[in-house]
């Protein structure tokens, strides 16, 4: 949620600074606004909206320095509008904050400060932070990043924020509690964004700040320290792991489409260097210390948010099959409020894409507290969850800019694959059975790119079913995992209510909703669920629904009862459910663009959740 970008240099920040809030604005868009530090104090400039709002007034302005700080804005507290865009002043005009979380006690800050005669003109919780940093220094005579420092100290929340102050025009202070933040290190310059996207333009060298961490960039230098004991920390600077060209939309109308294409190389780069064929098995360097461990766990839990959850659900199917393992899948927001029964023969398994998703950090750290081994899951190098985990495995899926995660969750898919795979090798499974499914593994790439030739079958359907107000998707075993990743697609980029349910299910209430203008997607593979799959669509199919069908072999029978076939290739069974994901992706895009949603930028939706 939100993007920040930072720079401390010797070139015009504004050009710069605009630039990063335009990669950035993925993670946030109801508002963006800069400051620099120019000649005469602060100068800010924000406004609700997308970034193209405040390119249109910078045009018109004299703003100009070679420090700034930019922030686009994803809302909590406060709606979007002018007054509550960042950055935010104190009363004096002589201290900016941008701020990424939630200050969870900024109403007792506030309060406290308001008797002290402070006044404050936004709704946020962030305009509290620089009042706060405004009574500590004008008042105790500390030095601005002491000031910072102790003020951090008195907030209860999460925060990725930068900060300067004319008084010090020369320092540009930033800290993270809990939202991300990266240090960008090129000649004589720094960057500071939220990710490493808006900085791959000038640097490749980056440094991660961790949780309780505080930056000060003071006369062509940095230096790290932590809030809370005040000790100067040592950080080894990174290679950012990406191209300008990754995070470019190229000759792709969307950055959604764009990335659904991808999937033809991006599953085959996650499997890379890590299938064995002649074993049947899967080497996964990331997690080999801990394997022993792994392999005779006596469960797995899987935590994960969203999209992530939809692909750990897919894993239970998987890993229970193939390696005997008892497997929960848990959203991470209900996994630390709750008790789940975790201890040292436990293996946490925690889905994120950004690895940055808050309550899959916090749902980590109590996994952690009870004893039990973490393994991360994610597709950012450097991240916190990468980095907080015992252990983990990368996806390699590249940049996901598009807000509606596709490629990501494909690959997180093809993560679950290699791991069922190799602990079900360890724990009896057969070399011919691994053989087989690894075989199948690697055809993947192929059969994606086949289903993407036929692209304009799915937009007939598209055309067909745009005016309608519900979808219900219906799959059995894996396969309804896809049924409900095909609805949240549906749901956030179109703005079509959808509801995805076991097939049995239907007939426990949502069989109520069927009529002529209801839509109804079957997952419909040849496995040992096609002949009960078969009788559910006929139950549709006699209640006047539109049935629209998603399978690996057109039949008579299948064609006498279905309105529209989409036919994907045939594979091993166990990995229908990734290439059945493909069409329902086209599917959401195709309907969106042709109801004229913003495809790439959803409303109310960001791509990396570092909020509660």
């Amino acid at each position: 949620m939100c993007g920040i970008i930072g720079y401390y240099g010797k070139k015009d920040s504004v050009p710069i600074l605009l630039n990063g809030l335009k990669r950035l604005e993925y993670r946030g868009y109801d508002s963006a606004g800069i400051a620099v530090m120019g000649n005469d104090g602060i100068q800010i400039l924000k406004k609700a909206g997308k970034v193209s709002e405040l390119d249109k007034i910078v045009d018109d302005s004299l703003l100009k320095g070679t420090i700034g700080m930019g922030h686009t804005r994803w809302a909590t507290h406060g709606e979007p509008n002018d007054t509550n865009a960042h950055p935010h002043l104190d009363q004096t005009g002589k201290i900016s904050v941008i701020h990424n979380g939630i200050i969870e006690n900024y109403s007792v800050i506030k309060e406290a400060l308001i008797n002290k005669g402070y006044k404050f003109k936004s709704e946020t919780d962030t305009e509290i932070i620089p009042q706060l940093i405004s009574n500590i220094y004008f008042s105790d005579g500390l030095s601005f990043e002491q000031a910072v420092q102790v003020a951090l100290t008195q907030v209860v929340g999460t925060f990725g924020l930068v900060a300067f102050c004319s008084d010090e025009p020369d320092k540009l202070v930033a800290a993270r509690h809990g939202s991300p933040l990266v240090l960008g290190i090129g000649k004589d310059e720094y960057f500071i964004a939220s990710d490493a996207s808006p900085i791959v333009d000038y640097t490749r060298n980056v440094v991660y700040l961790d949780e309780g961490e505080i930056l000060t960039i003071n006369n062509g230098a940095h230096e790290i320290r932590t809030i809370a004991e005040d000790k100067v920390v040592q950080k080894i600077s990174t290679e950012i792991d990406f191209t300008i060209d990754q995070i470019e939309k190229g000759d792709f109308p969307h950055y959604m489409l764009k990335e659904i294409h991808e999937q033809v190389n991006t599953i085959t780069d996650t499997m890379r260097g890590r299938l064995n064929i002649e074993d049947g098995t899967a080497h996964l360097g990331g997690i080999s210390d801990h394997i022993d461990r792994i392999q005779s766990a006596n469960r797995f839990y899987i935590t994960a948010c969203g999209t992530s959850w939809h692909a750990g659900l897919i894993g239970k199917y998987l890993i229970e099959e193939y390696a005997g393992i008892p497997v929960h899948v848990e959203y991470a927001s209900e996994f630390r409020y709750s008790s789940p029964i975790v201890d040292s023969r436990t293996v946490v398994i925690a889905i994120s894409q950004s690895g940055e998703t808050a309550d899959t950090l916090a749902a980590i750290r109590k996994a952690k507290e009870s004893g039990a081994l973490t393994l991360g899951i994610c597709n950012v190098v450097g991240s916190s969850i990468s980095r907080e985990t015992d252990c983990g495995i990368y996806t390699h899926a590249g940049p996901e800019i598009g807000v509606a995660s596709t490629k990501a969750f494909t690959a997180q898919v093809t993560v679950l694959f290699l791991l069922s795979l190799c602990c079900g090798r360890r724990n009896g499974v057969s070399s011919a059975i691994g053989q087989k499914f690894s075989k199948a593994l690697l055809s993947i790439g192929k059969k994606v790119q086949i289903i993407l030739d036929e692209s304009d079958k799915i937009l007939e359907v598209a055309k067909s079913t745009m005016e309608v107000d519900n979808y219900l998707y219906l799959g059995r075993g894996m396969n309804y995992p896809v049924a409900l990743e095909g609805a949240l697609k549906l749901k956030e980029i179109s703005y079509i209510h959808a509801e995805g349910y076991p097939a049995a299910e239907m007939k426990h209430g949502p069989i109520a909703l069927i009529d002529d203008k209801m839509p109804v997607i079957f997952l419909a593979p040849h496995d040992n669920t096609y002949e009960k799959i078969l009788s559910n669509i006929q139950e549709v199919k006699s209640r006047k629904g539109v049935i629209i069908t998603v399978t690996d072999k057109r039949t008579k029978d299948l064609e006498k009862i279905s309105d529209y076939i989409i036919e994907v290739p045939s594979t091993h069974p166990k990995i229908f459910p990734l290439l059945a994901s493909i069409p329902l992706q086209l599917l959401a895009y195709h309907l969106a663009v042709l109801r004229g949603s913003d495809v790439d930028q959803p409303r109310n939706l960001a791509k990396s959740v570092t909020v509660e």
